[in-house]
């Protein structure tokens, strides 16, 4: 039987972070299977690992459609392989993508550790539309990931980001299909705050997004001159990243539990 597990990404604590669905495949399954199943789960992602001869093939989808980098998702799956015992725990986790090549996660105690590429982020300017999705004009605004596929706004402070209500209708019509919304945090357990929003991608807004700290480490490093920094996803449920720039790579760190486990009978 297929074997599935649900995952919170980014938390010590079940019902934080970021839920991720992780599905073990024993074969090959269609594309439409997959998404299917993905949507079957509601979550923000399921991953769908399966063993190969040099690590394990990983692919991810959220309730519409697949996409190129996850990080909780990626997070949630190393969890569970260890836990389970697909992998030693002084194995690291190797996994081949469709999209984003060989992503590495490595175990250390009751955290790990994904090895990731670093985004970079370019100067845009603001516009009308985007200010009115947001409801805030930004302090500044620029764009990241392949082909531009984010925005990148920062805010004036945390308070902003957190006290946000974005307009999901209109975000949903812009451009760009995910806007990363970050401020310098105000307390002194975090460097940088942030909040992702994702309607084109069927999310409204994520609670901890791996792939948006391949932006925001780079970003915060050079405005704070550290190469090392603690963030925050100020979602309803929450999360916490440890970050390093190494490189053209990104280091994030963050730990996970297992909420669920079981068969699928299909």
């Amino acid at each position: 039987m297929t074997k599935i597990f649900i995952a919170d990404a980014f938390t010590s604590a079940p019902f934080a972070g970021n839920p991720a669905a992780v599905c073990i495949l024993e074969e090959n399954k269609s594309d439409k299977w997959m998404s299917d199943l993905a949507a079957e789960m509601n979550l923000s992602e399921t991953a769908f690992v399966k063993k190969e001869k040099d690590g394990f093939s990983l692919r991810w989808f959220t309730p519409v459609t697949e996409v190129e980098l996850c990080g909780h998702a990626t997070l949630a799956s190393s969890h569970i392989l260890w836990q389970n015992g697909y992998l030693k725990h002084d194995e690291d986790a190797v996994f081949h993508t469709r999209f984003s090549g060989i992503l590495k996660a490595v175990k250390n105690g009751d955290e790990i550790t994904l090895d990731f590429p670093c985004i970079s982020v370019n100067d845009c300017d603001s516009y009308p539309e985007l200010e009115s999705a947001l409801g805030i004009k930004p302090k500044y605004s620029g764009v990241s990931g392949k082909e531009e596929k984010n925005h990148i706004v920062e805010l004036d402070s945390e308070k902003e980001v957190r006290e946000l209500k974005p307009d999901f209708s209109l975000l949903s019509k812009l451009p760009k299909s995910g806007i990363i919304v970050t401020a310098l945090s105000e307390s002194n357990d975090y460097d940088f705050v942030s909040r992702y929003f994702t309607p084109a991608h069927g999310i409204n807004e994520d609670p901890v997004t791996g792939s948006a700290h391949c932006s925001l480490t780079p970003y915060w490093s050079k405005k704070l001159g550290k190469s090392e920094m603690n963030a925050y996803q100020a979602s309803a449920r929450g999360g916490m990243i440890k970050v390093k720039l190494a490189g053209d790579r990104v280091l994030l760190t963050g730990k996970a539990v297992t909420v669920l486990k079981g068969n699928l009978l299909i």
